[in-house]
């Protein structure tokens, strides 16, 4: 990697931060596209050089169970949204 590509990075996540807060916001960003976004891009590439039609969503509604479990500066985590898109079907009792 060169020092151009690190500089390229550093100044997309974290490049105006300026607090402790906004720069581990840039590294989960960060973190979210190398491990998430990336390979889902390029699953999607293939679908669509397949013929096929392509669509992604960000799902960011942070649920009221949430509030006192997970940090505040978390807007959803993976898989949040299976109980918004089912309703959710598969919980029982007071949640």
């Amino acid at each position: 990697i060169t020092s151009e590509v690190v500089d390229s990075v550093y100044k997309e996540y974290i490049g105006d931060a300026e607090s402790p807060a906004q720069i581990r916001d840039g590294l989960l960003d960060a973190m979210g596209d190398v491990y998430f976004v990336i390979s889902a891009v390029e699953v999607a590439r293939y679908h669509r050089d397949a013929g096929n039609p392509v669509y992604f969503y960000e799902f960011q509604h942070r649920t009221s169970s949430a509030e006192g479990v997970v940090p505040e500066f978390v807007k959803a985590d993976h898989g949040a949204e299976i109980a918004f898109v089912f309703g959710k079907p598969f919980l029982a009792g007071e949640v």
